[in-house]
């Protein structure tokens, strides 16, 4: 048994943030800033979502889920990227139980809804490369948000059980996070109750069902996508072919990348310290959400001609 005191009631946790040195605190603060209004603004996410919105030629499944892709890196970056902003500017480096609890939840559901949501534009692209001829039939308007809806609805449901469970642990070795926002994994450490549930339902629920599962039904999607590829004779059409899908491959990588050095590589090795965790969850919520528009604005011919040349929808098709 441990001999470290375990507080009883915690009613806040100290955030300590990225960085220790004094001295780091400003050139942090100014590069999240950066950061954080990069992805609102420029050629960012709230651009991409305004485009998707507003230009003819991007009514289409793909750029559907692209601007629900862009709403949940807005919302993923705001949740985590704030404390921050906040710490410096006001010296406050405190946060409420119950406001920990709630970031954690709508972390983890964004996260989640994300997932699920490049799932379904993994679909989307099978079908508009290994069934062009019913594209339009089968991914239709009512189709597209109905794929929508199901990833935020899981995505909020499935975190649930993980919040009850956290709001079981009554006793932590110590009130202070070291990381910059509340992830479930540095609450789970802190404490001292029995975590085995928690632990169990992070493996099953988190690792299986969120994550396996639609990395697997993605992966099936892109083993027929590139299989048909591969029939088509002509050079320039299997590059054609596989241009409509590249974007979404390559962020769908660097989703999977990022969260599985988060996540799974500190678990599986052994990792110590939990600063590994940090890393690639700063590279996660604030260089994920850039990269992400940049990759579909610079590699999409679409998108690059709506930041040029805007065309008014009139009636939306």
């Amino acid at each position: 048994a441990s001999a470290t005191p375990c507080l009883t009631t915690v009613t806040y946790f100290i955030i300590k943030g990225i960085s220790d040195v004094p001295e780091l605190q400003l050139p942090i603060f100014l590069l999240i800033l950066l950061v954080y209004l990069f992805t609102l603004t420029l050629a960012g996410n709230m651009t991409i979502l305004v485009l998707v919105c507003l230009d003819l030629r991007l009514h289409t499944p793909m750029y559907f889920f692209l601007g629900n892709l862009s709403i949940l890196d807005i919302c993923g970056s705001t949740i985590t990227l704030h404390n921050i902003l906040f710490m410096f500017l006001t010296g406050y480096d405190r946060i409420s139980y119950s406001t920990c609890i709630t970031q954690m939840y709508f972390f983890s559901c964004f996260t989640s809804n994300e997932l699920l949501l490049l799932t379904a534009m993994g679909y989307d692209r099978y079908v508009a490369i290994c069934n062009p001829l019913h594209y339009s039939v089968v991914m239709n308007r009512r189709t597209c948000v109905v794929l929508a809806a199901a990833c935020s609805v899981v995505g909020f449901i499935e975190i649930i059980p993980y919040v009850v469970l956290l709001l079981n642990l009554t006793c932590y070795k110590s009130n202070i996070i070291n990381h910059f926002f509340c992830d479930i994994m540095f609450i789970i450490k802190l404490s001292c109750s029995d975590t085995s549930a928690l632990d169990m339902l992070f493996f099953t629920g988190g690792l299986l069902v969120l994550g396996v599962t639609p990395f697997l039904l993605t992966f099936v999607s892109y083993s027929f996508i590139i299989a048909a590829i591969l029939r088509i004779r002509l050079s320039s059409g299997r590059q054609k072919a596989f241009y409509t899908c590249s974007s979404h491959l390559t962020v769908f990588i660097l989703l999977y990348s990022s969260l599985f050095f988060q996540y799974v590589v500190p678990v599986c090795v052994g990792v110590s310290t939990l600063d590994f965790n940090k890393v690639f969850s700063l590279f996660n919520t604030a260089a994920v959400p850039i990269l992400n528009p940049i990759i579909y604005s610079l590699r999409n011919k679409d998108v690059s001609a709506a930041l040029k040349h805007p065309k008014s929808p009139g009636l939306d098709p």
